[in-house]
C-alpha cells in the first residue's frame, strides 16, 4: 500500500535520539520505524510528532492512531502496534476495539498541545516570517513536554514558574522567549473561545537580559579585517561587508544577485527579508563594490552572492568565527575577548557615530525603526536619507581603510570590549 508522505527509504528503528532530530518540513510526513511493520511516526509542519499504526482490512487501508510524541515514546508505540496487530489477527478491527473502550475521545478543546499546534498553524505561519514561527515551533514542542496531556485551563502560575525556572537554570535566555510565546499562545486562545483566561499574562520575565555593547576596538577591527581576508572565501567575504555596511547577518549571508544595482551602487533589501518587514536600501561603497564584482567574476551563474557550493546561501558562520578568533588571537598576541559576528554590526554603528554621523542617519543606515525619530514623527517623516546614508558609508569605508592599513589604532574609535 503506498502511504502519502512516508517516507519509504528509511527502516531503521526510531529511537528517541533520532525522533527528536527529525526536522519539520513544509507537508504532513510519516517515517516509518523499522522495528514494527505498519508502525509510523508523523510529523507535522507545526513540529509535532504522533504515532499512527497503518492496516488493512477487508481489502482497505485503514489508520489507528496511537498518541503523540513524546508522551508516548517509541517502545510504547511498538507495545500499542502490537496489541493491535493481535487484535487484526484475531478478526478485530483494532481502530473499532478502541473507540468501542472509550480510549478515543474527541481531543480536549483546550488540551495543551492541541492548542499549541492550532496556534502554529492558524497564527504563527500566516503572521510571522518562517523562522520566527519555525523557532515559536520548536520552543513550545521542546519546552513544554511536561504540559503533554494537560489543559491549559488547568495550568497554573505555580506550574508555569516551576518550569520557566528549570530552564532558565540551564538556558536564561530560552526561559524568557519561552514566556514571551506563552503570553502571545495564550492570549490567542482567549480570543479564539478555547479558554477564558490566559495563564501566562502578567507573569514576569525570568531571568533579566542585559543588552549587550561589545564593539571591537580599532586594533581588533584591524586584526578581524585580516582573518577575514585569510579566510578566502565566501564567509570571510561576507564577513567584511558585513562591517561595512552594518547589516545584518541573515540579510547578507544570503544577498542575491537581483538585489544589486552597480550602477546605482545600491543594495536593496527586500521587506520579504528584512527583520523589521521594511525594504531598506543600503548605498555600497567602493570598498563593497570590489568584494561584489570579485565574487561575481568568481560564481557568474550562481543567483546568491556569497555561496560555498554555488547553489546555495552561505553557512557555517559560527565554525569560521573559531578560526577568525584563532588568527585574531595570533596576531594581538592575546586571546579576544569573546565577541559575536552580530557585534560587527555594533562596531559599524557605534563608529559612524565616532565619526560624527547624526543619530538619526546612523538608524536609516541600520533599518532601525524607532530611536530617534518615533511615534508620529515616523508616520510623517518618509524621508530616506540616501545621500546621508552613502556619505556615512563612505566616510566609514575610508576610515577602515586607514585603520586595516596600520592607522593609528585610535582611529575612529577607542572603545574597549
Amino acid at each position: 500500500m503506498f502511504i502519502k508522505g512516508a517516507q519509504r527509504g528509511m527502516t531503521k528503528t526510531l529511537t528517541t535520539r533520532t525522533i527528536e532530530a527529525l526536522k519539520p518540513g513544509a507537508t504532513r510526513r510519516e517515517v516509518a520505524d523499522g522495528a514494527i511493520g505498519g508502525l509510523y511516526l508523523i510529523v507535522q509542519p507545526s513540529g509535532a510528532k504522533s504515532w499512527a499504526y497503518r492496516y488493512r482490512l477487508a481489502g482497505k487501508g485503514a489508520k489507528l492512531t496511537l498518541g503523540a510524541f513524546p508522551a508516548i515514546g517509541a517502545q510504547a508505540a511498538r507495545l500499542l502496534a502490537g496489541e493491535a496487530a493481535v487484535a487484526l489477527a484475531r478478526g478485530i478491527d483494532p481502530a473499532t476495539a478502541k473507540h468501542a473502550n472509550k480510549r478515543t475521545a474527541e481531543p480536549v478543546r483546550d488540551a495543551f498541545e492541541t492548542v499549541a499546534e492550532e496556534y502554529v498553524l492558524k497564527y504563527a505561519r500566516t503572521h510571522t516570517r518562517e523562522r520566527s514561527w519555525r523557532e515559536v515551533s520548536r520552543l513550545l514542542t521542546r519546552e513544554t513536554a511536561a504540559w503533554r496531556g494537560r489543559r491549559l485551563s488547568e495550568i497554573t502560575r505555580a506550574d508555569v514558574a516551576r518550569l520557566l525556572d528549570a530552564i532558565a537554570a540551564r538556558a536564561p535566555v530560552v526561559a524568557n522567549r519561552l514566556l514571551s510565546v506563552l503570553a502571545r499562545m495564550g492570549a490567542w486562545a482567549v480570543e479564539r473561545g478555547m479558554v477564558d483566561a490566559n495563564p501566562f499574562a502578567a507573569i514576569r520575565a525570568p531571568t533579566k537580559e542585559t543588552a549587550r555593547e561589545r564593539v571591537l576596538t580599532a586594533a581588533e577591527i584591524s586584526a578581524a579585517w585580516r582573518a577575514f581576508t585569510a579566510d578566502a572565501g565566501a564567509i570571510g567575504d561576507a564577513a567584511k561587508v558585513l562591517l561595512l555596511t552594518g547589516a545584518r547577518l541573515r540579510e547578507v549571508a544570503e544577498m542575491t544577485w537581483a538585489e544589486i544595482d552597480f550602477a546605482a551602487r545600491v543594495w536593496t533589501i527586500p521587506a520579504a527579508r528584512a527583520k523589521n518587514g521594511a525594504a531598506h536600501e543600503v548605498p555600497l561603497s567602493g570598498t563593497v563594490l570590489t568584494i561584489l564584482a570579485a565574487r561575481k567574476a568568481a560564481s557568474p551563474t550562481c543567483g546568491y552572492v556569497f555561496s560555498a557550493n554555488g547553489r546555495t546561501a552561505v553557512t557555517g558562520f559560527s565554525k569560521a568565527k573559531s578560526r577568525f578568533d584563532a588568527a585574531m588571537a595570533a596576531e594581538l598576541g592575546e586571546p579576544v575577548t569573546a565577541w559575536r559576528v552580530h557585534d560587527l554590526r555594533r562596531s559599524c554603528a557605534t563608529n559612524l557615530a565616532a565619526l560624527g554621523v547624526a543619530p538619526h542617519v546612523v538608524e536609516a543606515v541600520l533599518n532601525h525603526r524607532g530611536g530617534t525619530i518615533s511615534g508620529v514623527a515616523a508616520i510623517y517623516n518618509r524621508f530616506s536619507y540616501s545621500a546621508e546614508k552613502r556619505a556615512a558609508l563612505d566616510t566609514w569605508a575610508d576610515a577602515l581603510a586607514r585603520i586595516t592599513a596600520g592607522a593609528d589604532a585610535t582611529e575612529p574609535l577607542a572603545r574597549a570590549a
